[in-house]
């Protein structure tokens, strides 16, 4: 019976080991960034580049060639040293290329000098707007002094008005006379031929694009035991004349301040109580700031 066992047998394959890795993608992935390196260099020197850089550079990789030009005995050198240009290129050294690219420059040197051209410019600009206002002011002014001189109903009030130039524009002065008020006495109401005056400058400014300030002036007589003085006096004139240039016609847009200012700034200092202190003031206010006479 023990001859008829069958053995058992057992099989241990052994497997070999891998082949190790080799480093060639190494070599291939270095020659791909330099590649790509490579190729965004040659796109920035596109981008930066003038087209007389271009060519220098196309110049520089163009093959080399013998120069055409000849002289002495028209040999193979011409009479001309290796080293001279003319005869043909050196070979005791490599050919440059010079470029001048330069980065973007933050400021130029002739900032301040265009700064200043600008300048000069603005104020000749001013200057000229400036002298076309001055002259619609003169025409304005003469206009109104023809309209009173041709108005049989305003004949008399050439000494009630006063036209003159300040800083801050054209001033229209309504002044009292001892034999001529702007008012009924002490109060805001305005007289009949006085309206008629206001209302022939406000057609001679009409057109004018100048805003308009007006205040209100009184003498120094005061008021007895009442409230109301020469500030509420010249206040309610100083209204009472808007209403009057607006009921002639012009823009409500065109008036830019009202305002009383009692007997503070008397046309006549040395004499508070001369009728003439009794004023209203219309300004046409400048567009243009006045200049330096240096810059006109």
């Amino acid at each position: 019976m023990a001859d008829d066992v069958v053995p058992i047998i057992v099989k241990k394959v052994k497997k070999g080991g891998h082949a190790a890795h080799g480093g060639a993608w190494k070599v291939a992935y270095a020659d791909f960034v330099t590649a790509m390196m490579a190729f965004f260099l040659l796109l920035w020197l596109l981008n930066v580049t003038t087209t007389e850089q271009k060519e220098g550079l196309s110049d520089y990789f163009a093959p080399t060639t013998s120069s055409l030009s000849q002289s002495g005995a028209g040999g193979m050198l011409g009479g001309r040293s290796m080293q001279v240009d003319g005869a043909r290129l050196s070979d005791t050294g490599a050919p440059s290329v010079v470029s001048s690219i330069k980065p973007p420059e933050q400021g130029k040197k002739d900032d301040g000098e265009a700064a200043k051209t600008r300048e000069m410019e603005e104020a000749e600009l001013l200057a000229k707007l400036a002298k076309i206002e001055e002259a619609s002011f003169e025409d304005a002014k003469n206009e109104i002094r023809q309209a009173i001189a041709k108005d049989s109903e305003l004949s008399g009030l050439e000494d009630n008005i006063i036209i003159d130039m300040t800083p801050e524009g054209l001033r229209i002065q309504i002044v009292d006379q001892f034999n001529e008020s702007m008012f009924e006495s002490g109060s805001a109401k305005i007289t009949g031929r006085v309206r008629n005056l206001v209302s022939m400058i406000a057609k001679s400014i009409e057109n004018l694009p100048n805003r308009l300030s007006i205040s209100g002036h009184t003498d120094s007589s005061s008021y007895n035991g009442s409230d109301y003085g020469n500030w509420e006096l010249s206040s309610d004139r100083a209204n009472a004349s808007r209403r009057a240039l607006l009921d002639a016609g012009l823009s409500p847009t065109r008036i830019d301040k009202v305002a009383g200012r009692a007997d503070i700034d008397p046309l006549i200092a040395d004499d508070p109580s001369n009728p003439g202190n009794r004023r209203i003031s219309i300004v046409l206010l400048r567009e243009t700031p006045v200049l330096p006479t240096n810059l006109k």
